[in-house]
């Protein structure tokens, strides 16, 4: 995958880039993620995730579903709670495009 340092980003490319660094622009959102992805046991009980902020339940769920919509993390419900766990491939991704450290391509 290539860097943002291989070369400029064409407008698909960067316009799905895009909603996933815009679902992290937000503090609460990028908290949640950390808590997520470092969870014990790969996954977290929104009740944990809840108890974190000084928010309502309806607005940690608002900074969730853009998470899942962004396709950062995934949710199941088990009994009256939800459990998320990171998708690591897209964490992955997002942390490839901005290794600026990676050595580029040769070209030929």
């Amino acid at each position: 995958m290539a860097g943002i340092t291989d070369g400029p980003l064409d407008a698909e490319r960067a316009g799905d880039l895009a909603g996933a660094f815009k679902a992290l622009g937000d503090p609460v959102r990028l908290r949640l993620l950390s808590m997520i992805a470092s969870a014990t046991d790969g996954e977290i009980c929104v009740c944990d995730l809840s108890e974190a902020f000084p928010l309502t339940g309806p607005t940690i769920s608002h900074h969730l579903r853009i998470l899942r919509e962004a396709g950062l993390v995934h949710g199941s419900r088990r009994g009256t709670w939800v459990y998320y766990r990171a998708i690591p491939g897209e964490l992955t991704r997002l942390a490839a495009i901005l290794d600026a450290d990676r050595p580029a391509p040769s070209r030929v």
